[in-house]
């Protein structure tokens, strides 16, 4: 008997907990509908409220997806004292703080109210009151995009947000004071503001903090003050990833035979000064870390001046002093990696990449093979070091061919102990590496065109469809570009423009009010993408790299992907100034 009553409650105990829970229901067909809004309270456009809570009815079940990070709110609450519930098809929010005076706000739920069964989110739903007489109306839009225009636009995560002039919190340190979310092309619009001036900012925020982590997410800023007195339009933001946290040199000290140099994060530039240098002082650089060695001196030490640069333009200039001695450490193993099959047209362009200073080289053992009988010796004018700052860790080797040589395949060929390292180290195998001359069928004429710009100088680069730069040019007192004897596939255009003369593109610098360089690409209009072919034995004429807009409100209209140029049919084109007074 007692079994009997204990499974009748057990029973009874499920059935009740089924009846509870809400769920799908079994069969029938699929609901695509919306959660439709029934009634709020506070009723939207409301004026002289300041609720404590916040209610929202709906004509069926709801459930909420992410609240705390979907849910937009201007101008600025403190979020994480809010607290979000839904039951049935209500939801309610409690907001546990005093709101401010004679000011509108909006609350933008995005996706975050969705029905129980199928997940679908209510659509476009915002509700928007005032605690004062009236409701504000102003509004910002714009658009927001990345300063490399081949990187994906994907504004999912993007945030667009002002800062009142008098807050002393940015983008880094705090929520926006206005805040929205730009759609899938990257435009936005901040709407029912108060006038007033703010500094607009955006940017790419992976981690839902409603802050940006300048080390690695993209961000962009209007260089001036927006002044919010009627509406405003064409606000532009670029964004770009730019570290602006402080370049300084975290330790120093002996490794091994060796010094090392810690770096607070990567560099751009640098330089060491000291008479021994690249002569008996030698030097690496491998991400944060410099290392620096002495072929001779062993338990002393030097004073050797260091300069660093980084990719915002912070910089550091000291003297320390670097020690060296003996070790009996276990040196490390000298290594070396080439760029076999690389393709040429007319010259062979080997490059050697070295995990440590190289130090000399065997030129006997060291030749480019074409068959098994020939070869061509490899003298030290064929030779030269990859970087400005004399880093012996990389060498390029270019080799021209007499026109008598008809081959198609060569091979760089360097015997074991051909190169040794500052440590004395030789390569201990032998190096292959194989380059391909392209076929002429496979050779195209060229391309040229001119980039659409008066500003100089310009970082023109000719890229493959991985993104790997083929050629590149620097245009000084011009915008017209020409490249010859290419091999015929695909490829993009890209132009930076130069504006510190630096011969690289930067990131520019928050604090100092430097916007990143602009960056154009050629777009194809007629594929709709920035690649385009090039086909053996043609040439591409008159190629237009159109440039994009700065940040900032723009005034004057830019073509961009969005805006291309309009282009006319042939047959429009061929009619004659005869034809065109006879029609």
């Amino acid at each position: 008997m007692k079994f009997i009553i204990r499974y009748l409650f057990a029973i009874t105990v499920i059935t009740i907990g089924s009846c509870a829970k809400q769920s799908s229901p079994m069969g029938g067909p699929r609901d695509e509908d919306p959660p439709v809004l029934l009634n709020t309270i506070p009723e939207d456009q409301s004026t002289n409220v300041s609720p404590e809570e916040i209610f929202l009815e709906f004509n069926e079940f709801v459930k909420l997806e992410n609240p705390n990070q979907s849910i937009i709110i201007t101008p600025r609450v403190e979020t994480d004292k809010i607290e979000f519930l839904a039951i049935r098809n209500r939801v309610t929010i409690t907001l546990n703080q005093e709101l401010e005076e004679n000011t509108t706000y909006l609350f933008n739920f995005q996706k975050s109210i969705q029905d129980i069964t199928e997940g679908n989110p209510a659509d476009r739903l915002k509700l928007v009151f005032s605690t004062g007489d009236a409701i504000d109306s102003l509004k910002v839009s714009g658009q927001v995009a990345f300063s490399d225009p081949f990187e994906e636009p994907d504004f999912n995560d993007v945030i667009v947000g002002l800062y009142a002039i008098e807050d002393t919190t940015d983008l880094f340190n705090a929520a926006p004071y206005y805040i929205a979310q730009p759609d899938s092309l990257g435009k936005f619009e901040i709407s029912n503001i108060k006038a007033g001036k703010f500094r607009a900012y955006a940017w790419l925020d992976d981690n839902n903090s409603l802050k940006a982590e300048f080390r690695n997410e993209a961000y962009g800023f209007a260089p001036e003050i927006i002044n919010v007195e009627n509406n405003l339009e064409n606000l532009q933001i670029n964004m770009a990833k730019g570290d602006i946290s402080n370049l300084k040199i975290n330790r120093s000290s002996k490794t091994g035979a060796n010094f090392d140099i810690i770096l607070s994060k990567p560099i751009a530039e640098f330089a060491i000064e000291h008479p021994d240098k690249n002569k008996t002082l030698f030097y690496r650089l491998q991400d944060k870390n410099i290392r620096l060695y002495h072929s001779e001196l062993k338990n002393d030490s030097i004073q050797v001046n260091i300069q660093l640069k980084d990719s915002v333009g912070f910089k550091v200039d000291t003297t320390l002093y670097a020690g060296f001695e003996e070790s009996e450490r276990t040196k490390e193993k000298f290594e070396v990696t080439t760029n076999t099959g690389a393709k040429f047209s007319q010259e062979i362009e080997a490059r050697l990449d070295f995990n440590k200073p190289l130090y000399d080289i065997v030129y006997d053992s060291l030749f480019i093979e074409y068959d098994t009988a020939s070869y061509i010796p490899i003298d030290p004018s064929m030779i030269s070091l990859a970087d400005s700052n004399h880093l012996r860790t990389t060498i390029r080797i270019n080799v021209p061919l007499p026109d008598s040589i008809k081959n198609t395949t060569f091979k760089l060929y360097a015997a074991d102990s051909t190169f040794k390292d500052v440590e004395g180290e030789w390569n201990e195998s032998a190096i292959e590496a194989t380059y391909n001359r392209l076929k002429t069928d496979n050779l195209a004429d060229g391309i040229n065109g001119t980039i659409n710009t008066e500003e100089r100088p310009i970082i023109l680069q000719l890229l493959n469809s991985k993104g790997e730069l083929v050629r590149e040019k620097y245009l000084l007192d011009t915008n017209y570009f020409e490249f010859t004897d290419i091999e015929a596939t695909n490829y993009k255009l890209r132009a930076i423009v130069d504006r510190n003369k630096n011969g690289r593109w930067d990131p520019g610098n928050y604090y100092e009010n430097i916007q990143p360089e602009p960056i154009y690409a050629f777009f194809d209009t007629e594929s709709n993408k920035h690649e385009f072919i090039l086909r053996g034995g043609w040439t591409l004429d008159d190629l237009i790299i159109e440039p994009r807009k700065d940040s900032g409100i723009v005034t004057t209209p830019i073509p961009s992907i969005d805006q291309a140029p309009i282009t006319l049919p042939l047959d429009i084109l061929e009619i004659s100034e005869e034809d065109l007074l006879n029609n």
